[in-house]
This record gives C-alpha cells, sequence and structure tokens, in this order.
C-alpha cells in the first residue's frame, strides 16, 4: 500500500488534543501536510499561544504518523496563530488589540488583580503578545503589582501615550498619570472619561490579548465597558464564601444582558495553606466556583490557593509566574491561561474586516 496524504489524514483523526479534547484534523489545526517519499512533513497549527505544550503535541502527531507502514521520518513544526474573534453585537474591534478578555468579580477583596497579573504573563510565557488596561480608576494597582510604580508613559505624537513595559507585558494605568496619594475625587461620566482615553489613547502594539482588570461593582463603569468596548469574553473571578458567589452572580448577569459571553469562572482563595506546617483548611468553605458553574452552566477554569508566597510577590512588583515560574502556583495560573486562551479560539471569528464600509452620498 502506497504512502498517501489520505492515510497520513486518517491516522491524524484518532490524535485528540489534550487542552481541547478534539483531534487535529477536525478543528483544522493541520497546514501544508506533504510527502517526500517516506518523508512525512506537516505543520499543527494551534489556535491558541502554546509554547509549554509543543513538545507534548508534536510527540502526539509523531507517534501517529510513524506507526504508518511506509513512513520512515515525520518532520512536524508546531505554531500558534491567535486572531480575531467576535465580540458583541455593534461593538468595533480596537487598533491593535486582536482580543479582549475583561476580567471581573462583582465584589472587592477577592484578588482579582492579582489574578489578572498572574494571568497575563502565563499568556505571554505561552508566545502570546499580552497587555493590561487597569480599568480600576479609583484604586488602581497594576502600577505596583508589575513593578513600575511611580514611572510615566510617554507620548510621541501627542495624542496617543505609548504602554508602560513590565516583563513582556503592555499596560495602562491612571496610576501611571497620578500620584500614588492623590484620590480620584470623580463621579462616574468622569471616571467613564477617563477610562475610555486610557483605553482608545494607548497605543497598544499588535496584543493577541488585552486583559482589563475590572473595578469591582457592577455600576457605571462597569456597564459602559461592557457596552461600548470590543469584548471577546469575561472571566469571573470569586471566593468560595457565600457572599462573594452573591455578588459573582450579578456580575455574570451583566455581562449576558449586554451580550458579552463568560470564558469561565476561576475560584480564589479556595484553600489557606499554612506557611508554617503546610496544612492546608478551607476557611472561605468549598466547591462554591464549581457550584456557580453548574447553576449557569458555565465552565470552571481552576482554583487557587490562599497563600502567603502570592501575596508577598504581588506585592514585590513580580507576581507568582515570573518569581517562581516552575512552582506549583504558577502551574495552576498557566494551566488556568491555557483554558481561557483555548474557550477563546473556539469563539466565531471576527468577520467585519471582511465586509466594506457602505458610504450614502447625495448625487
Amino acid at each position: 500500500m502506497s504512502l498517501t496524504p489520505e492515510l497520513v489524514t486518517a491516522a491524524l483523526k484518532n490524535v485528540v488534543d489534550p487542552n481541547t479534547g478534539r483531534d487535529f484534523v477536525s478543528s483544522r489545526c493541520i497546514r501544508e501536510l506533504a510527502l517526500e517519499g517516506s518523508a512525512v512533513r506537516f505543520v499543527v497549527e494551534l489556535g491558541y499561544p502554546a509554547n509549554s505544550q509543543h513538545q507534548i503535541v508534536r510527540d502526539l502527531c509523531e507517534k501517529a504518523v510513524a506507526a504508518i507502514e511506509g513512513v520512515a521520518s515525520v518532520k512536524i513544526e508546531v505554531r500558534s496563530k491567535i486572531v480575531a474573534h467576535a465580540v458583541q453585537q455593534g461593538a468595533k474591534l480596537l487598533p491593535g488589540v486582536k482580543n479582549i478578555i475583561a476580567v471581573a468579580s462583582g465584589k472587592g477583596g477577592v484578588g482579582k488583580s492579582t489574578t489578572t497579573v498572574n494571568l497575563a504573563l502565563a499568556l505571554a510565557a505561552e508566545g502570546a503578545r499580552v497587555g493590561i488596561l487597569d480599568a480600576d480608576i479609583y484604586g488602581p494597582s497594576q502600577p505596583q503589582m508589575l513593578g513600575i510604580a511611580g514611572q510615566r508613559p510617554e507620548s510621541h505624537d501627542g495624542k496617543r501615550m505609548e504602554p508602560m513595559q513590565a516583563y513582556g507585558l503592555q499596560a495602562m494605568s491612571i496610576g501611571f498619570l497620578v500620584d500614588v496619594e492623590t484620590p480620584m475625587v470623580w463621579r462616574g461620566p468622569m471616571a467613564t472619561q477617563a477610562l475610555n482615553q486610557l483605553l482608545k489613547d494607548t497605543n497598544w502594539q499588535d496584543l493577541d490579548y488585552l486583559l482589563i482588570d475590572m473595578p469591582p461593582g457592577t455600576g457605571d463603569i462597569q456597564l459602559t465597558l461592557s457596552q461600548s468596548v470590543p469584548v471577546t469574553g469575561a472571566v469571573i473571578v470569586t471566593t468560595p464564601q457565600d457572599i462573594a458567589l452573591l455578588d459573582a452572580r450579578k456580575g455574570i448577569k451583566m455581562f449576558e444582558k449586554v451580550g458579552v459571553p463568560i470564558v469561565g469562572v476561576v475560584e480564589n482563595m479556595s484553600i489557606h495553606i499554612c506557611s508554617k506546617c503546610g496544612h492546608e483548611e478551607p476557611i472561605f468553605g468549598t466547591g462554591g466556583g464549581e457550584k456557580l458553574c453548574s447553576d449557569y452552566g458555565i465552565p470552571f477554569l481552576g482554583a487557587l490557593p490562599l497563600d502567603l508566597q502570592i501575596r508577598t510577590e504581588v506585592d514585590d512588583g513580580r507576581p507568582t509566574v515570573v518569581s517562581d515560574p516552575e512552582g506549583r502556583i504558577s502551574g495552576i495560573y498557566k494551566g488556568i491561561a491555557r483554558q481561557v486562551a483555548v474557550r477563546i479560539a473556539e469563539k466565531a471569528k471576527d468577520m467585519t474586516h471582511k465586509f466594506p464600509n457602505i458610504v450614502i452620498q447625495n448625487t
């Protein structure tokens, strides 16, 4: 039996991507398949960043193809291609940004900002171009968490600001523009206008993902962002505590009303780990995040511990994913970030750029 592309494709239909649960053929990941005698060459193109997964994917595909009779060698390139995906109706994509992910909680004090910065760093570690917009006008924290507090953004044309840079991330926050001790005594419309300027007057540079660290609650800023900003999906951060879950439900309902899909729920502070003896105790309760997901039919992305390491590292301006990249907690953040990217990749692609602008003129 002679070696054909059909035989190779048939073998790859049995190879399942461990991150998506789908085979590489039906998910249209196989590219540039070529046969040169008994040598097989092709590309596996993933729709999400996955530097840490390349060797795993390569090994799975190579094992399947090498088992075909007549195959002497297999050469596989694994790469990622991240595209823009559909946003809520009526919202236009932001220049320089493919996908916007809102990270929200509905309630303050659940570790949303810490989760945001570590997820952003985890996506960057997997090979994506990532930015963070600190949307908390009244209590910005990302400058401190990124270790660049006190620095000021530059403007090359006097109109648009250049994003700040830290650990490979692009970042913007009101905290870069005002003194750390200056309170923002603004009413909702002023805060909303300032946030729109931070978002749209920043020269974001070819981002695959922009994570918006949302302020707590469901007020003016949150509603304006959800309605006017092209959000690809939202991640909800909560703790297992009943009070936090009540507010998380409100956040979910807000995004549902404006047509923003929920990517999933992250349960933070799910279990306390004693820094002295390592004893684990669920001081905020158990199973709250999973029950929330069950009630609304949305994915549970994972659980993070209440650990002293996480707090001290963000306070020092070196979040866990960069301070301890190979550690257990970083592994959890990276796993959650990969799930977020996979679920974004499964959404419909944005097609607005394929349609011409229609202009009506009097003749």
